[in-house]
């Protein structure tokens, strides 16, 4: 007789549990079809939102592109007056330097020249203005009648001053 309760319990239970057992597999049914629901919901959420969410990320980006292409420009502008700052003071420095270097060098030349015994700019003029009045004073006398001989002496002169002139050919006088 227990083996007698016992099948019939077992085959309540198995009636009972065959009932749990579809109600058990019908709710997760209902689960994995919510989940799934969810999931196709949001990802056409995201993908209506996503074209928003991208042009958003563009603009942030232009944004951020244009401070960091002014900065850039700022700091290049510093730099570069920096730079040309630099370049004028260095500039300068050299033209002082160049001018000094030039001086030395003429003042050398100069030394040099004078111990050789080459006149000078100044001394030629003062030769120049000297033959111009020693010429002058001789005209003077020359129109006095004083030195008939200055003539043939300022012809001498004169053919040493000019070497290089050739003289061309005298016709016959007839």
């Amino acid at each position: 007789m227990v083996k007698k309760i016992q099948k019939t319990a077992g085959k309540k239970a198995t009636a009972a549990g065959g009932l749990l057992d579809s109600q058990l597999a019908a709710s997760v049914k209902d689960s994995a079809q919510q989940i799934w629901l969810a999931g196709m919901g949001a990802f056409s959420k995201a993908q209506a939102e996503g074209g928003k969410v991208f042009e958003a990320l563009i603009k942030e980006g232009m944004s951020l592109q244009r401070k960091t292409q002014g900065l850039a420009e700022d700091k290049i502008s510093e730099v570069t007056g920096r730079m040309t700052s630099m370049a004028g003071d260095v500039q300068a420095k050299a033209g002082q330097h160049w001018d000094k270097l030039e001086s030395i060098f003429e003042a050398r030349t100069a030394r040099a020249m004078n111990k050789l015994g080459v006149p000078t700019a100044k001394d030629v003029d003062a030769l120049i203005q000297r033959v111009d009045e020693l010429a002058a004073a001789v005209a003077r006398l020359s129109k006095g009648g004083a030195a008939p001989k200055a003539a043939p002496a300022r012809k001498a002169a004169a053919k040493k001053a000019a070497p290089a002139r050739k003289r061309a050919p005298r016709k016959a006088a007839a």
